[in-house]
């Protein structure tokens, strides 16, 4: 583990230096939140495309401590894709339709560098047994790009609240490529993590700058990238299972947030104010404590991944199904998954 430790205070430093100049950038180019409407929950005109500090850290940072190989080459090239549209859409605004054209090219990039879901592990047959995906590899590793990335981009709804759950995730996926050996993987993600947290203290409330759609959208395809190459690739019934855990926090506050537009007969695409952080921030919960709530339950997902991580199979799947159900139950007592009219009214 003592090799992810240079690369990580390296990776906090640029970030915490570049935040200032990436203020600068973005204030420049007028790339400024201005408050429209009621369901933005600060009030006052914010800076964006802090990602930019993130970016810059993550690439200098990996091209310094990682192999320069065509895997590699294909994440830079492909964050870099994602990084252009997220720029473009915080400046003037990008259509659904181009983001998800960026999205899937960057993809396919990936794919081209071997950073693809080739097989799944059959956690119901014997000890090793696998599932060759063939014909369906690509459009799974799309499917699954497209979907991690978007995924964070709708939680960025607090300060502080995705670069913490970010961090948090990769060190989650840190401990989790250390069990598998996957030192690439474990320097990556403490790179990750700390470009996040060099980030934070200009982005914890109250901020000073936002990530925008520049970070959001970056760190979710890079977050989809890791769970490809540190958990998908490996030969334990956990390649399925783990990263899903891992990035509970914006894969099923986003999963309930489609069910819960279908029920309320609104577009999946359209915006609401139904997700777990306004939950919270309805319930009387200060911005500031709803997202170290949030960290928490984030903190408690990657947790539960390591351990599932550590254990056989059977156990593996019996303990995720617990823990879905559980999630279920809250988020339905939490209101998430709620198709009453005043939910509607209030959206």
């Amino acid at each position: 583990m003592e090799n992810v430790v240079i690369p990580f205070i390296i990776a906090v430093f640029i970030s915490l230096f570049m935040t200032p100049a990436a203020k600068k950038v973005a204030v420049s180019l007028g790339a400024v939140d201005i408050p429209k409407d009621n369901r933005r929950v600060h009030k006052r005109p914010m800076p964006l495309m802090g990602g930019l500090a993130i970016y810059v850290s993550v690439i200098v940072s990996s091209l310094a401590f990682l192999p320069v190989d065509k895997t590699l080459i294909s994440i830079i090239i492909g964050g870099t894709l994602i990084l252009i549209s997220g720029i473009i859409d915080d400046m003037k605004g990008l259509s659904p339709k181009a983001k998800l054209a960026f999205q899937i090219i960057a993809a396919v990039v990936l794919i081209y560098g071997d950073v693809k879901i080739d097989a799944v592990t059959n956690p119901f047959g014997g000890p090793g047994s696998v599932l060759v995906l063939d014909g369906f590899s690509i459009p799974l590793t799309i499917f699954w790009v497209v979907g991690i990335t978007n995924t964070l981009n709708l939680i960025d709804g607090l300060d502080g609240l995705a670069a913490g759950v970010t961090m948090i995730s990769s060190l989650s996926f840190l401990f989790v490529a250390n069990r598998f050996n996957y030192l690439p993987i474990m320097i990556m993600s403490a790179i990750v993590a700390g470009s996040c947290l060099g980030f934070l203290p200009y982005n914890f409330k109250p901020a000073k700058i936002f990530m925008g759609d520049t970070g959001a959208l970056f760190l979710g395809f890079i977050l989809a990238a890791l769970s490809i190459e540190g958990v998908m690739k490996s030969v334990a019934t956990i390649a399925v299972i783990v990263p899903i855990i891992i990035l509970g926090v914006p894969i099923f506050d986003t999963t309930f947030a489609i069910f819960r537009r279908l029920l309320n007969g609104k577009s999946i695409a359209e915006a609401d104010k139904g997700h777990l952080h306004h939950r919270l921030l309805q319930r009387g919960f200060s911005q500031r404590n709803t997202v170290l709530i949030l960290y928490a339950i984030s903190a408690a997902f990657g947790i539960c991944a390591i351990l599932i991580s550590s254990i056989d199979s059977k156990k593996a799947v019996m303990f995720s199904v617990i823990i879905c159900i559980i999630i279920i139950l809250l988020a339905m007592k939490m209101g998430l998954i709620s198709s009453k009219k005043e939910d509607k009214d209030e959206d």
